[in-house]
């Protein structure tokens, strides 16, 4: 297979406009895709009265999203290494805006709900354009476009919950699907006009099976998951779901083993470089999505409670907005991080960064400064962490792999952060007062959901310390048994 070369220099004219653009243009898909996954959060709350649902019901517009994108990335990262990365981009985005005008069109519950999960094909555009820019960048670039790539995730996040707030508080809530269905056409314009077709393809026929007992098993293991407080961890529903994921998906990891051309390389994952970088990504989502989720709810507490300050939806969005800008900002630092030290140093180093926020966290969460230092420094260190894991990826999968193999790690990063919902909800609920006859989590509630998401980012440090550092030809010919090699070596032996 032919190695591609890099984007040619600036050229006049609008071939050269669309080259400079190429950066940017994916950036804004993937902070439109993050916006796109909280938008519905302030709807929440009055959705029961819009839609006549129940709140039960109402969630699902949320677990929809999550569970169509854990099952849909992996699938179409693997779909965009065979069949071509910006063709796929193009298909996931224009589903997501078609997503956006059904939920504009319409305010029957179940329509909502399955529109939502047309919008969960969009978490599929960090990894594939991560791929893209790896084929398609020279490597001095490389690392600073990979690193703000990956940082769109929580940039968007932080972004869309006080804007889509405004909306909410100010218009007609369908105003805000009109909004993210022009902007997701914006984007579809955009990638057509200044995101190339990558050239590296893997051959072979798509592994329809192993893409279906993916999905079955994912759908299995999040719904159990994310619905457990719910449903109760001990009920039959929950307990079938359970058991249901570990046959689906071990009957899944049997048939992928020996799969001529497997969905997901099993023997690639088994890689200690791999296969603890996507343990690594697991952890840091867990520990990223409770800066978040945990403030949220702390900062809009009641000032009746004695620790909360009974902020807005949309006061909240601007607390968090800090993080946002910060891993705008930080993702260059990053990446040169990254460059003179090794990914896995960045990656341990952020996550130590991330346990150094939450004990800012634990030793005060009552001032609003303080919980914004500690939220601020939480997002620091998931701008280093989040720029180093695709950059681990790149280094230790074949070219033809990139997509599939970040699509993974995007997986592992979502199944943490679900795992980390759940997590918190059970120590909220285990720790409530009742406050005007409503129970509300207590300050001690917090602190130790606090101290939980950070004994989990120590736990990532210390995986991301026990991956090895990158190998010489030598070694990584030896370890994949004299087949292809693997990283940037497989780029230089192509």
């Amino acid at each position: 297979m032919a190695s591609p070369g890099p984007i040619p220099a600036p050229t006049r004219g609008s071939a050269g406009l669309r080259t400079r653009l190429t950066i940017p243009v994916l950036a804004y898909c993937g902070i439109l895709m993050a916006v796109m996954q909280t938008v519905v959060v302030p709807l929440l709350p009055d959705l029961p009265r819009l839609t006549g649902a129940s709140p039960g019901a109402v969630s699902w517009m949320v677990t929809a999203s999550l569970l169509s994108g854990a099952v849909l990335t992996p699938v179409l990262g693997r779909a965009g290494d065979m069949y071509g990365k910006r063709r796929v981009l193009l298909l996931s985005f224009g589903l997501m805006a078609a997503g956006s005008v059904i939920c504009a069109l319409t305010s029957q519950i179940g329509v909502l709900i399955a529109a939502r999960a047309l919008q969960g094909a969009a978490s599929c555009v960090v990894p594939l354009s991560i791929s893209i820019l790896r084929d398609e960048l020279p490597p001095e670039r490389r690392g600073s476009a990979v690193a703000l790539m990956s940082s769109t995730v929580g940039i968007g996040a932080a972004l869309g919950l006080p804007a889509a707030a405004v909306v909410v508080q100010y218009a007609n809530w369908h105003v805000m699907f009109w909004v993210t269905a022009a902007l997701g056409a914006t984007g579809v314009a955009l990638i057509r006009w200044a995101v190339p077709e990558s050239p590296v393809r893997e051959p072979g026929r798509f592994d329809v099976t192993g893409a279906l007992g993916l999905a079955a098993g994912l759908i299995c293991l999040l719904l159990a998951v994310s619905q457990g407080g719910q449903w109760g961890w001990t009920s039959a529903r929950i307990v079938a779901l359970f058991l249901g994921a570990v046959v689906v998906l071990g009957l899944w990891w049997w048939q992928q083993l020996r799969a001529a051309r497997p969905l997901v390389d099993l023997r690639l994952v088994s890689h200690p470089r791999v296969g603890l970088s996507h343990v690594a990504a697991l952890l840091t989502g867990f520990a990223f999505y409770a800066n978040s989720l945990v403030t949220a709810q702390l900062v809009q507490a009641p000032e009746a409670s004695g620790y909360g300050l009974g902020l807005s939806i949309v006061q909240t969005g601007l607390v968090l907005l800090p993080g946002g800008v910060i891993m705008l900002l930080l993702s260059p630092v990053s990446a040169r991080i990254s460059e003179a030290r090794g990914p896995r140093v960045t990656l341990a180093l952020g996550a130590a960064v991330i346990a150094s926020g939450y004990a800012v966290r634990v030793a005060d969460s009552r001032e609003l400064w303080m919980i914004m230092v500690g939220a601020a420094i939480v997002g620091t260190g998931t701008t280093l962490a989040y720029s180093a894991l695709p950059a681990l990826i790149l280094r230790a999968v074949p070219a033809g792999q990139t997509a599939s193999a970040n699509g993974v790690n995007v997986l592992m990063r979502t199944i943490g952060q679900a795992v980390s919902s759940a997590a918190v909800a059970a120590v909220l609920v285990h720790h409530t007062s009742p406050v005007g006859g409503i129970p509300v989590p207590t300050l001690n509630g917090y602190l130790l959901a606090f101290g939980v998401a950070g004994a989990v980012a120590l736990a990532a440090s210390a995986v991301a310390l026990t991956i090895p550092g990158d190998p010489g030809p030598k070694e990584t010919r030896r370890a994949h048994g004299g087949a292809r090699p693997v990283g940037d070596e497989a780029l230089e032996g192509a």
